[in-house]
């Protein structure tokens, strides 16, 4: 990590001081305020701490009780979180995560990431994100609902299409949507279908929103890869994860010629030597939720590995898509021994930052999530303008948007980290041209 700027480094012992034990949002700050230190000195403008502060300060925190009741009847309890973060582009946007090991730091960490990955998308959208504690793994479709139903009877009061606009994310998906998105209308007697994204397609959901984050990624690698004048066609690709993204992701690299051969969840690892059967995958992960190892049991040249990492397998570009932390240094370092030539981030910081600077250090191509996977915020923004229109559009045609707003993505990316003198740095590139977009915006409006 460089040494900051003395108006950056203020700021960020702020961070530190008034966020005690979040190291996570620790982390997502200092990556970004290690990226501005050019930005800062070349333009007084941005040094006056407060714009600092005031980015890194949470416009609103919310955090509640979520009680609800278990097919035996007996009452549990969670807790809901909204960080409605900066608002300075458009209104909060960005997702719910129901998982165990959601915290308001947790939160803060996704939530300050989405201010950066929507500016980058161009789209007049803000930076928020929420969720819970709540683990829906192995409960019926009736707990689910009756949590969502409680965790919305809070939460509605707080969203809307012109102010908060939540989506899924981990642990949150069609299903989850549509309980809260049903309960949202009955509290409020409004059919306001802006103010949730992710919806099915019978009540105003968008073709592409459930691949977008997934195929956004590989749009991005795509594009990083040609600037070396190489092709994502014919290239062994390894992914981690076995959710909604890394499916996606799988899927539209073997339609542009990549040959995927290994994905992961929290049980192990499973390698296709013949390639992924994505049909296989999907029919056991979103319509069983079943494990990879059950995958492996039903394809004969499939193994599954209990131990070790999906990292170890052998790749030329691979795209973490699981979870926070998950790609560390020693990882880093295999893929670079095993000869990998790109990584793009589909998940939220799945890199730590020794792993980033490994893959720096050895050339390796490496495609932050604010940039890489910032497709599946973006097709939530071409949702969002559907349902303002009372309009739907086909497949192709928001699948060519969503392939232009990844090109435009990286262009911006590039661009920046060539102003600043840090050519082909996607990291830096990211942070500057997001930053000076989000704070502009801010300055334009006065001290709010």
């Amino acid at each position: 990590m460089s040494d900051l700027h003395p108006t950056l480094a203020g700021a960020f012992q702020t961070v530190l001081d008034r966020n005690p034990g979040e190291a996570e949002f620790h982390q997502a700050v200092r990556e970004v305020l290690d990226s501005l230190n050019p930005v800062v000195a070349k333009n007084p403008e941005y040094a006056d701490q407060s714009i600092i502060q005031r980015l890194c300060e949470p416009e609103r925190q919310l955090m509640f009780r979520v009680p609800w009741t278990d097919d035996e009847g007996g009452v549990r309890i969670n807790r809901g979180f909204r960080v409605e973060f900066n608002s300075a582009l458009g209104p909060y946007k960005g997702g719910l995560r129901f998982h165990p090991t959601v915290n308001l730091g947790i939160v803060k960490f996704l939530g300050f990431e989405q201010i950066f990955k929507n500016s980058l998308t161009g789209l007049p959208i803000g930076g928020g994100k929420g969720g819970s504690d709540f683990d829906p793994k192995g409960l019926s479709d009736g707990e689910v609902m009756r949590f969502c139903q409680s965790l919305m009877t809070e939460l509605y009061r707080h969203i809307g299409e012109y102010t908060d606009v939540p989506a899924g994310d981990i642990g949150v998906g069609g299903r989850e949507i549509g309980y809260l998105f049903g309960q949202y209308k009955r509290i409020t007697n409004r059919y306001e279908s802006g103010v949730l994204t992710g919806k099915g397609l019978a009540y105003g959901g968008s073709q592409v929103r459930t691949e977008a984050t997934g195929f956004g990624t590989v749009f991005f690698t795509r594009e990083m890869l040609a600037t070396k004048g190489l092709r994502i066609s014919g290239r062994r690709v390894i992914i981690s994860g076995s959710g909604n993204v890394a499916i996606y992701a799988a899927e539209k690299a073997q339609e542009l010629g990549a040959q995927v051969v290994a994905c992961s969840d929290s049980g192990g690892y499973i390698v296709d030597e013949d390639g992924l059967d994505i049909a296989l995958l999907r029919q056991i992960k979103e319509k069983e939720r079943g494990r990879v190892s059950d995958y492996a049991e039903q394809r004969p040249n499939a193994t599954f590995h209990a131990e070790g990492s999906v990292w170890d397998v052998p790749c030329e570009v691979a795209l973490p898509c699981a979870t926070q932390n998950e790609l560390d240094d020693d990882h880093a370092r295999s893929l670079v021994e095993n000869g990998v030539l790109a990584v793009a981030e589909g998940a939220n910081m799945p890199c730590t930052p020794k792993a980033v600077e490994v893959l720096a250090n050895a050339g390796v191509l490496f495609g932050p999530g604010k940039a890489a996977n910032a497709g599946g915020v973006a097709t939530s923004a071409l949702e969002m303008q559907q349902n303002a229109s009372r309009d739907s559009w086909h497949f192709d045609h928001t699948e060519q948007r969503l392939d232009q707003i990844m090109v435009d993505v990286h262009a911006r990316c590039a661009e920046a980290a060539e102003t600043y003198g840090q050519p082909g740095n996607y990291v830096a590139g990211a942070n500057i041209a997001s930053f000076i977009k989000v704070a502009d915006a801010m300055l334009s409006m006065g001290v709010i």
